[in-house]
């Protein structure tokens, strides 16, 4: 099988498929990445402990920092306690809170989420909201590049050309022409 067909059977797997965990499998929040697919994570109940990813999701799918998985535990793991058997996205874990078998711990967790992330955008839309009524004109929040020269105007253009047009005169009565 080529590497692209393998890449393709597991992209369709893991997005397609939804997965109820076993009983010894148990769903986790990714904390960070580690290296040499090695992976920190914590349950609901806020045991860290590090997790590796299998050699099918390797350059096939990545996770990140608060992705979901699921995972089998490694008995006779020190270090790495379990091994990641499946990844959670969003449908996936809508699946799961309606099966009601979603760990009561991240429950909260991506309540107190939403709340702040709610917060956050009541709050930017109240800021430009503000900046739209104080003035239309106002340039001061527009991206500068650096990398160009930046040239200052001074006066309005009309009064500048006529006193070059005196001083131009000037310069040809001196010079008698």
């Amino acid at each position: 099988m080529s590497q692209a067909t393998k890449r393709k059977h597991v992209v369709q797997e893991v997005l397609g498929d939804f997965v109820k965990p076993t009983e010894n499998q148990q769903i986790v929040k990714v904390t960070g990445s580690r290296g040499n697919n090695l992976h920190e994570a914590v349950t609901a109940q806020g045991v860290t402990f590090l997790v590796s990813m299998p050699p099918k999701f390797r350059k096939n799918l990545w996770i990140k920092r608060g992705d979901y998985v699921i995972v089998d535990p490694i008995e006779e793991g020190e270090k790495v306690k379990a091994e990641i058997s499946f990844i959670l996205y969003k449908d996936h874990i809508q699946y799961l809170q309606k099966q009601q078998l979603w760990p009561e711990g991240f429950t909260v967790e991506q309540a107190e989420d939403k709340t702040n992330k709610e917060r956050e955008k009541e709050e930017e839309t109240e800021e430009k909201d503000e900046d739209f009524s104080d003035s239309e004109d106002d340039e001061s929040d527009l991206f500068v590049n650096t990398n160009r020269c930046n040239y200052q105007y001074i006066g309005s253009g009309e009064e500048d050309s006529e006193e070059e047009e005196d001083d131009h005169k000037d310069q040809r009565t001196e010079n008698g022409s």
